[in-house]
């Protein structure tokens, strides 16, 4: 059973930065695409950055040039450092395993962290 325990959100104001974290068991984790997911009220889940076992990132067009995303594979982690934060960028964020095939998740969620913008 793969767990995820994400960590490191909270309230920012416009323009602020925050570092999300994510562990991750399992024992195969420096083999997996690592992804970072938000849902923010009222809307779908959505994938916002990936990251390969080579440590290849792929971004949302929605944060490209102000989120991060990086990885430590001995320590089983995956990172999220979020800048220039807009209120849009407000939601609760999820890590996951990707599918081979698709972006789709591949274990159940964590419990996530939320994430607040606001003056």
């Amino acid at each position: 059973q793969v767990q995820f325990v994400e960590s490191g959100g909270g309230l920012v104001q416009p323009g602020g930065s925050l570092r999300l974290s994510c562990a991750v068991s399992g024992r195969f984790f420096s083999s997996w695409i690592m992804g970072w997911y938000r849902q923010a009220p009222g809307k779908e889940r959505e994938l916002v950055a990936t990251i390969s076992s080579g440590g290849n990132a792929n971004y949302a067009d929605s944060v490209k040039g102000r989120f991060t995303i990086s990885r430590d594979n001995a320590k089983k982690i995956v990172y999220l450092e979020m800048n220039s934060l807009k209120p849009e960028d407000m939601a609760v964020y999820y890590c996951n395993v990707l599918r081979m095939d698709s972006n789709d998740p591949r274990y159940s969620w964590g419990q996530g962290t939320q994430v607040t913008v606001s003056s």
